[in-house]
C-alpha cells in the first residue's frame, strides 16, 4: 500500500493556501515595481497568486505609470 502524506498546503489542509485576492495582487505587483518583496511574501504569493492576475495587474499598473508621468510632463512644460 502506498503512503499518501499531504503537504500543509494540499487542498483541504486546515491551513491551505486559497486564492489571493485582487488587493494582494496589487499589493505584490506594486512592490514588485519598486523593487521592495521579502522572500516570504514573494514564496507565498507565489503558491496564490495566478499568472494571469499578474498580468492584469502588471498592465494596469504601467498604464498608471505611464499616466502619471505624461501628466507630470505636461505641467512641467506648460507652466508659464
Amino acid at each position: 500500500m502506498l503512503n499518501h502524506k499531504r503537504s500543509p498546503t494540499s487542498a483541504g489542509a486546515p491551513g491551505a493556501a486559497r486564492s489571493a485576492g485582487f488587493l494582494r495582487v496589487l499589493g505584490a505587483v506594486f512592490a514588485a515595481f519598486l523593487g521592495i518583496r521579502k522572500r516570504a511574501s514573494g514564496e507565498r504569493d507565489a503558491v496564490t497568486i495566478k499568472l494571469v492576475h499578474v498580468v492584469i495587474a502588471g498592465v494596469l499598473g504601467a498604464a498608471m505609470l505611464v499616466a502619471v508621468l505624461l501628466t507630470l510632463v505636461w505641467f512641467v512644460t506648460h507652466t508659464h
